[in-house]
C-alpha cells in the first residue's frame, strides 16, 4: 500500500514539474534586410520625433527594400522621399535634427555621401563641440556601405576608416541580424550623430535570433564589440561582413588543430580597444580582416592601439593585416575576387602569424 502511495506521489510531483516545466523557444530566423526593418519600425512607433528620408525609401519601399511597408504605415510626413541630392538632404536632416527631431537619412550607398560629406563633418559632427555641449545632433545616417558585387569603383568603396577618422561621430559597424536591429536602436536612440554602415550582401542573409533580441526593449551598447567565438591560439579581429568569413576561416583551422577567438567589431568608432587587449594577452597573436584598403584602415589603427598598449608585450609575432587590395575596384568579376579578401586569405595569414 504504502509502495503506491509512493509510486502515486511521484507521479503527480514529476506531472507538476511537467506542467510548470517552460522549454526553450525556438530561435527564429531573420534576415538583416528584416532586423534593420523592424528597429525603424518599432522606433518611429516609439518616438514622434523619428522620420526617415532619402531616395525612394518611401513609395517604392526603399532601394534595397529595407524601410518595406513603413510609407503606408507612417505616411509622407514621417517617411519622405527626395530628389536625388545628398548634400539637400542630408542638410535638411541635420537641420531637423538641430530643431529637436530625430531623422534617419538613408545614403542609397554610402559612396553617394560623397556628395554630403560637408553636412555629415562640418555641420552635424562638430556642432556638439562648437556650441559647448548646448546643440546636439540626434541624427543617423545609414545605408550600405563597402564592395558590392559588379558595380566597380565609384560603388565599392568602404567608409569605415573615412568616417571612423572624425571625432564627433560614432560609427557603426553591423555583421548579423541581432547586431543590425540591437545597434540601430541604439543609433537612433543616441543623441550624438551615428554613421550606420550596412552591407548590401549581407542584406538577405538569415541568422538565429534569440527571443530576447526580439523585444521592443533590445538595444545593444555602441562601443561595445562582441566575441563570437572563443580560441586560445590567435585574434582575428573583423566588422560586417568579414566577421562571418573569419567564422568559416576559423572552422576551416580548428580542423587543423588551431584554435581562433574571433571578435565582431561591431562600432568603429569608439573602438572597444579592452576587448581586443585582452584576447591578444590571452592569444599572443593579431590578425585584422576588412574589406577597405590597406593605408590608414580600421587594421592599422587596431595595430597601431595595440602597439602603444599593455597587450604589445604578450604579442609572440607581429599583427598581421588581411585587408582589400589598394586599387580602385575593377569591375571583371575575377578580379573584383582578388581585390577583396577572401578565406583562403585569412587562413594563410593566421599560419604566416603563428609561422606553421
Amino acid at each position: 500500500c504504502w509502495r503506491l502511495s509512493a509510486f502515486l506521489q511521484n507521479a503527480v510531483s514529476a506531472l507538476r514539474r511537467r506542467e510548470f516545466h517552460r522549454s526553450v523557444p525556438a530561435a527564429v530566423q531573420v534576415t538583416v534586410r528584416d532586423a534593420l526593418n523592424q528597429a525603424m519600425d518599432e522606433e518611429l512607433e516609439r518616438d514622434e520625433r523619428v522620420f526617415l528620408l532619402g531616395e525612394e525609401v518611401a513609395q517604392y519601399d526603399g532601394a534595397y527594400k529595407v524601410s518595406r511597408g513603413l510609407w503606408k504605415k507612417y505616411g509622407d510626413k514621417r517617411i519622405i522621399d527626395t530628389p536625388i541630392t545628398e548634400m539637400g538632404f542630408a542638410g535638411i536632416a541635420v537641420g531637423a535634427a538641430m530643431a529637436g527631431l530625430r531623422p534617419i537619412c538613408e545614403f542609397m550607398t554610402f559612396n553617394f555621401s560623397m556628395q554630403a560629406i560637408d553636412q555629415v563633418i562640418n555641420s552635424a559632427a562638430k556642432t556638439y563641440y562648437m556650441s559647448a555641449g548646448l546643440q546636439s545632433v540626434p541624427i543617423v545616417f545609414r545605408g550600405p556601405n563597402g564592395a558590392s558585387a559588379g558595380v566597380a569603383a565609384q560603388h565599392s568603396q568602404c567608409f569605415a576608416a573615412w568616417y571612423g577618422h572624425c571625432p564627433g561621430l560614432k560609427v557603426v559597424s553591423p555583421w548579423n541580424a541581432e547586431d543590425a536591429r540591437g545597434l540601430l536602436k541604439s543609433a537612433i536612440r543616441d543623441d550624438n550623430p551615428v554613421v550606420f554602415l550596412e552591407n548590401e550582401l549581407m542584406y538577405g542573409v538569415p541568422f538565429e535570433m534569440s527571443e530576447e533580441s526580439q523585444s521592443k526593449d533590445f538595444t545593444l551598447p555602441i562601443g561595445k564589440a562582441k566575441v563570437e567565438r572563443q580560441g586560445t591560439q590567435v585574434t582575428l579581429v573583423s566588422h560586417s561582413r568579414y566577421v562571418g568569413h573569419c567564422l568559416d576561416a576559423a572552422a576551416v583551422l580548428a580542423k587543423e588543430g588551431i584554435d581562433c577567438e574571433v571578435i565582431n567589431l561591431r562600432t568603429i568608432r569608439p573602438l572597444d580597444v579592452d576587448c581586443i587587449e585582452t584576447s591578444v594577452m590571452k592569444t599572443n597573436h593579431l590578425v585584422t580582416v576588412e574589406g577597405g584598403w590597406p593605408q590608414f584602415g580600421v587594421g592599422a589603427e587596431i595595430c597601431a592601439r595595440i602597439m602603444e598598449g599593455p597587450a604589445f608585450n604578450y604579442l609572440d609575432a607581429p599583427a598581421t593585416r588581411v585587408t582589400g587590395v589598394d586599387i580602385p575596384m575593377p569591375y571583371a568579376k575575377i578580379l573584383e575576387d582578388n581585390s577583396l579578401p577572401q578565406i583562403k586569405d585569412i587562413i594563410f595569414s593566421v599560419k604566416k602569424t603563428l609561422n606553421i
